[in-house]
This record gives structure tokens, sequence and C-alpha cells, in this order.
């Protein structure tokens, strides 16, 4: 979840290149979506438009920060401890081709697992792909968090937002990890005029993080007027 303190972005021309990402965000290192100390990226764009989607800023699809794999690889694993990759949005499925390869880059440095959060379920993904690369993506994903988040239910539990959403294991890799049941854990982060709230909220906390956000913006305006003055 992101919500600016300022309205400045920057945007390039991605041309036709699918393996181009429209990043959102990226968080370094982070316990809060997943196993282990995990990098995570955001895409920016969704189709799915969520009533109470946690990230409404990274729904438009519209250029956020566009780069190719090897050029953000760096800050995604320049952390030794990192033992994991997150990819989640946005929808990550609309820019698989990019992700796969940027997991398959990351994995030749390090063995790294890779979870992906996605509104589409793995049945429709594996009869009909939304865009190019999406097989690739999950043939190097290890956990799946698949289905569009419904705000009636949300149980506050677990990793995946609500109770419809569902867990596919693709591979063995983290199965002893138990993403349904554990207690939520979110973390707040400021950097470059933004908040960013990490993890999947638990009930409630996002209205409070955006009391936080709206107050700040307040004091920010406060102190231009003061400045002014």
């Amino acid at each position: 979840m992101v919500r600016q303190f300022d309205d400045s972005e920057r945007t390039i021309d991605s041309g036709e290149d699918i393996d181009v990402l429209n990043i959102a965000a990226i968080c370094p290192a982070t316990h809060a979506l997943g196993p282990g100390l995990r990098a995570v990226l955001w895409v920016q764009g969704c189709i799915f438009h969520c009533p109470g989607c946690v990230a409404p800023d990274w729904i438009p699809i519209r250029p956020a920060r566009l780069a190719r794999p090897e050029e953000i690889l760096p800050e995604l694993i320049s952390d030794t401890r990192i033992t994991g990759l997150t990819f989640s949005g946005g929808e990550p499925m609309l820019q698989a081709a990019g992700l796969a390869r940027l997991a398959r880059l990351a994995r030749e440095q390090r063995d790294l697992d890779i979870i992906c959060f996605t509104g589409f379920q793995k049945s429709f993904l594996e009869k009909s792909p939304p865009g190019p690369g999406v097989m690739d993506l999950l043939d190097q994903v290890d956990v799946l968090i698949d289905g569009p988040y419904i705000s009636r239910l949300n149980d506050d539990k677990g990793l995946r937002g609500s109770q419809n959403q569902r867990i596919h294991f693709l591979t063995n890799r983290l199965a002893g990890f138990d993403f349904e049941n554990i207690p939520r854990r979110v973390e707040i982060k400021l950097s470059n005029g933004q908040a960013f709230l990490v993890g999947v909220p638990p009930v409630r906390l996002d209205e409070a993080f955006n009391r936080a956000v709206d107050k700040a913006n307040r004091m920010k305006l406060e102190l231009l007027r003061y400045e002014r003055v």
C-alpha cells in the first residue's frame, strides 16, 4: 500500500518491449510478505479494480518507473540476507514476461524462492493466459496466491487478503510455511516523500495508515505556509 506525499512522477515510454517492467515500487528487504527476509516488487497497473484495494494508486495502467529486469536486479538482491522474492501489484500477470526474466536472472545469482500474488485464478491463467510470458512466470513461481480481493471475505488471517483467494504450492520449496493462518505483519517504510505499508494489513490498519498520512500531508502544508510568511 502506498500514499503519495507529493504529485511528482517519472514517466518513460516503454515502446513494445514486453520485458520492460512498469514498476510501482520496490522494497529491498521485508519480513512481512512471506517467509524469511524478502525483496518485493510491485508492478503498476491492474484490471480488477477490487473495492477496498490496499493499493489504489497502483491500479491505473499508466507509466510509472520503467526498467529492464537486469537494471533493477541489483536493488532486489543486493542484501545478501535475502532468501526470496515476492511479486505483487498492481497485477503481475499483465507483466509476466518481464517478471519471468527477472526471476531467472535472480536465480542465476542466488538460490531464491518466489511468491506471486494475482487477481486471476490459476485455472484461468492456464487456460487463457492474459498476455505473453504467463506460463513462463508460473514455471518460476513457488507459491501463487490467486483470486480477486473481496473485502467482505477478509477474515484477518494469513497472507491472502480474503477467504476466496487460494494458496497454490507450485513446488515443494515453501511447503512448510502456513500462508493461510499466520498472524498478519506489516511494516511502514518512508522513502522519497512516500509512505509504504508493506504486508497484508490487518483489518482497520489501513484506515489508521491513511489517517496518519493525511495528518502528515496537513503538517507539510502548514510548514509550507509558515515558510512563506
